[in-house]
């Protein structure tokens, strides 16, 4: 990553922290209501039958119980971030990645305890036993190694006004980034040499969404994955010019 690069993404989250600390609690469970209540009429969700969601910080950022639960009694295959020490051998690769983890049943997600951080954690012990995404016994099947959609956090997102494609800042450990480029990578060899498509959907805060004037662009590099998507908390749903789904804004 160039210098200024690195520089522009640092400078833009750091204005994020401080817009984000000022965001009352009680404006981020309406506009995380307003989201969930958005997303469970959207049609790419509702025709996603492998969903990786992930899982809140207490504030700062969409909460994601409602969508979680709602994907879970909707009868989907609900994933979830695991984020464990890397297992491949490159010099080049960090030392910290992420899995997609799949949860049990309700049950299994409401027995979860919170991390350092407050997030919802699968315990380390029972991942041998979870059906994953890049690891463990059945990714050889090309079935249980694919997603349907990706519903992502962030700290920042724009709109391309060049290319209509929705930018993403993330939190700077490129985590979401790596996962795809192994995702895309390993279903590559399971189909041919054609990776599997994936939606990628954005939450949140309408705080989030930034121009010009507000503190955007949102910087991006070559590892930077645009999203076909993204959902707002005032309801909007914003897509990229290339989205599956045609039509460039929804509103409820």
């Amino acid at each position: 990553m160039s210098s200024s690069l690195s520089v522009a993404k640092k400078q833009l989250r750091t204005l994020m922290k401080s817009k984000l600390a000022d965001i009352t609690q009680e404006s981020v469970s309406t506009q995380s209501r307003s989201v969930f209540e958005s997303l469970k009429t959207f049609s790419p969700y509702l025709n996603a039958e492998r969903v990786s969601i992930f899982l809140s910080m207490p504030s700062g950022e969409v909460q994601t119980d409602a969508i979680v639960r709602h994907a879970l009694s909707s009868g989907k295959q609900v994933f979830i971030p695991y984020l464990h020490k890397s297992p491949l051998g490159e010099n080049d690769a960090p030392s910290r990645v992420m899995d997609m983890v799949r949860l049990r049943d309700l049950q299994d997600y409401e027995s979860m305890q919170p991390d350092k951080w407050g997030i919802p954690s699968i315990d380390p012990t029972t991942i041998q036993d979870r059906q994953r995404i890049l690891g463990g016994p059945d990714v050889h099947h090309s079935e249980s190694a694919t997603l349907d959609m990706i519903l992502m956090p962030g700290v920042a997102f724009d709109l391309d006004p060049k290319t209509s494609q929705i930018r993403r800042l993330g939190h700077g450990r490129g985590f979401y980034d790596f996962f795809l480029q192994r995702y895309w990578a390993k279903t590559a060899l399971l189909r041919s040499g054609q990776p599997h498509a994936v939606q990628l959907y954005g939450l949140a805060l309408s705080e989030q969404f930034v121009s010009p004037e507000s503190g955007g662009p949102v910087p991006v590099g070559q590892y930077d994955k645009n999203l076909h998507g993204l959902v707002l908390g005032d309801g909007e749903i914003k897509t990229s010019s290339d989205s599956p789904d045609t039509s460039a804004l929804h509103r409820r």
